[in-house]
């Protein structure tokens, strides 16, 4: 079961071509996204009302779609202008509309109720589209349940045995105990780990000569968006000398495809008055190898998983942020079953105006 009333990320905005059509499953369901004339992106259903054929394979005509099987075509709203052969175009004829936000560079699709459909539930990933943050955009396959790698995500401990020789370098990342907090809507953890090796991640584009003192302090906001400031300085260098310091922030966002398939969408940002290509793709690369290595970790946990699917965890200290997040996920989907039995018994919701492609203010 999946939180519905919020925003998924859908792709990232150079995904989605100009002039042709774009699928993604998400949630389970098909999804068609593509930009009108005036580059305001939409999404409809991909699956056509009439024997339930994907739009996407069909073809764009102006700011309509063309269903490629019988010919029905689409207008933005999601209602059915032509039906060749017929004389009227049954009123029936119709597919479903997803309101859609695009802010800094990610294109969000709201699967719930759209009358509930708020901008101001887009989290902050400002360094997605900053001038003064650098990135190469990433997007991974994952054949797993979305939560397993929220799980991943909010304990950092794993950096020192699955990324012993890339994010990690120190065993005292693991030993270290994080704060963790309620922000609006998630979670935040801060964990510093003084007087560590630096990791071979960061040798590869920022070399140290001697041991530093790391930070990771990051929310992690429904339904599955990290928001991360990390780096590091020389140890024993005051905590507002940022001359010889690794500085990032990175997005990263979970959408579910299906109950045991994810989209991961990710950027890793450093911050410069200009992008460097070399340092751009050393730490694009290097990014990756880690994601592959966590990739590779959390497949391998869900055949276990699959395998004897009754068997229960053992809870442990570390986990503490994972379970306040999954608590957060609970009471959410208990809030949004308590919405739907209002409606169907008449009750009258709170509706909220949206205007889905408004861009608001990045933060500095």
């Amino acid at each position: 079961m999946f939180i519905r009333d919020c925003w998924y990320v859908a792709a990232w905005v150079h995904e989605i071509p100009d002039h042709g059509l774009f699928h993604r499953m998400i949630l389970g369901e098909p999804l068609l996204l593509y930009r009108l004339a005036d580059g305001t992106t939409v999404a409809l259903e991909d699956r056509c009302c009439h024997r339930h054929a994907p739009l996407s394979l069909g073809k764009r005509e102006g700011d309509c779609v063309r269903c490629g099987y019988h010919g029905l075509m689409f207008d933005p709203q999601g209602q059915c202008v032509d039906a060749p052969g017929l004389d009227r175009v049954p009123p029936k004829a119709c597919v479903r509309t997803y309101p859609v936000a695009v802010r800094n560079r990610w294109v969000f699709v709201w699967m719930g109720d759209a009358a509930l459909a708020d901008t101001a539930l887009l989290p902050d990933n400002f360094s997605c589209d900053h001038p003064e943050w650098h990135y190469q955009p990433g997007y991974l396959h994952y054949d797993t349940p979305y939560l397993l790698i929220c799980d991943n995500l909010l304990d950092f401990s794993h950096l020192s045995y699955v990324h012993e020789n890339t994010l990690g370098g120190s065993t005292r990342i693991a030993q270290s105990k994080p704060l963790v907090e309620r922000v609006p809507r998630g979670i935040r953890v801060t964990r510093h780990v003084p007087d560590v090796p630096p990791s071979a991640y960061w040798q590869s584009f920022h070399p140290f000569s001697t041991h530093v003192d790391r930070w990771f302090i990051y929310d992690f906001v429904l339904p599955g968006t990290l928001l991360m400031d990390s780096g590091g300085r020389p140890t024993g260098q005051a905590d507002n000398d940022m001359s010889d310091a690794v500085r990032l922030h990175s997005c990263q966002t979970l959408t579910p495809e299906t109950e045991t398939t994810t989209h991961y969408f990710f950027q890793q940002a450093y911050h410069a008055p200009a992008p460097n290509p070399e340092t751009t793709a050393t730490i694009f690369r290097g990014l990756l190898a880690a994601f592959e290595e966590d990739r590779h970790m959390i497949t391998a946990q869900h055949r276990n998983i699959v395998l004897a699917p009754s068997t229960p965890m053992l809870p442990l200290g570390m986990d503490l942020a994972l379970v306040q997040f999954r608590r957060l996920i609970d009471a959410e989907l208990a809030r949004e079953q308590t919405r739907s039995d209002r409606a169907t018994s008449g009750t009258p919701l709170r509706t909220i105006s949206i205007q889905p492609q408004q861009e608001t203010p990045h933060a500095a």
